[in-house]
């Protein structure tokens, strides 16, 4: 890991120039905020909240909140689902003439399931700086809280609303061996967790965090079928929003590497040459090649 720097570092506020035009370019902040605790907000991000010339906000009116006083208020732009091409186009000009911008989503780390992927990916194709600002991110959250496997995971956010759609998916995911991590309303939790308990095996293990850092946040443990019983036996617990958590599909074993390598040996010392039948148990059992040809010789002897 790098050196840590200072919260007061002017790194963020280096000057750049376009290599074309030697004209001072501006830079795009992605910036995570809370997902519920207002105190998730990190220095940094209200720092830089506090001094970029622009924010786009997928909804300014929450976003407001976040910004510190200032002795000049930001340009506000709305960036959402239903504008943001056109959006994404004012941000960009934005950065062309030098200004500084600072991209937020309701809440958690932008375009995780949130919009600004147009704006990212049209500031790299014109060759602006981008920074992130990292932060909270319900997804990792519930990751980290729900004691699932978390080498190794796939974020697939939102399933599909019609039924024939996100059983479908389901199925696709059904032997998929990272955890699976799904954003959910809490008032769909009891169909959606019956329909991963139909996909993936009731007795998968799965995790719902609802209302991380929130006041009623909680997070549940348990088999997918206990998951959906305990959901449905309180109202509350399908309020809000949710993060479902999977564990991924066990590792089927191969039925050739389930035979022990001494039956084997058994069954091909008398068959085979020698070296053709430790070529053979080597390939099927992982066991190193003198000790496969020891075990065929032995057997080809009479030992045990």
């Amino acid at each position: 890991m790098g050196a840590i720097i200072p919260a007061d570092s002017r790194r963020d506020r280096a000057a750049l120039t376009h290599p074309d035009t030697q004209k001072p370019i501006g830079t795009l902040y992605v910036i995570a905020t809370p997902i519920g605790h207002l105190g998730d907000l990190s220095p940094r991000a209200s720092q830089l909240l506090g001094q970029v010339t622009v924010i786009a906000a997928e909804d300014t009116r929450t976003s407001q909140k976040l910004v510190p006083p200032r002795a000049r208020p930001p340009t506000w732009i709305a960036l959402h689902d239903h504008n943001e091409a056109r959006a994404a186009e004012r941000v960009l000009d934005h950065l062309r003439a030098g200004d500084d911008v600072g991209l937020v989503s309701d809440a958690g780390t932008p375009l995780v399931s949130d919009p600004g992927y147009r704006v990212v990916d049209g500031a790299h194709r014109a060759g602006l700086r981008v920074l992130p600002v990292p932060g909270p991110c319900a997804a990792i959250a519930a990751l980290s809280a729900s004691g699932l496997p978390s080498d190794r995971f796939l974020f697939e956010g939102f399933l599909p609303a019609k039924t024939g759609a996100r059983r479908k998916r389901l199925a696709e995911l059904a032997e998929a061996s990272p955890t699976l991590i799904f954003y959910v309303p809490a008032r769909d939790l009891v169909t959606v967790l019956g329909d991963l308990a139909d996909a993936f095996g009731a007795d998968r293990m799965g995790c719902v965090a609802r209302e991380l850092t929130k006041q009623f946040e909680h997070v549940q443990r348990d088999t997918l079928s206990a998951l959906v019983e305990w959901t449905g036996a309180d109202p509350d617990r399908r309020r809000g929003e949710a993060v479902v958590v999977v564990a991924g599909a066990p590792a089927v074993a191969n039925p050739a590497t389930a035979i022990a390598p001494g039956v084997l040996a058994d069954a091909l010392a008398d068959e085979l040459p020698p070296a053709r039948a430790a070529r053979i148990i080597r390939a099927l059992t992982g066991l190193p090649r003198a000790e496969a040809f020891a075990l065929v010789e032995t057997r080809r002897s009479g030992g045990d």
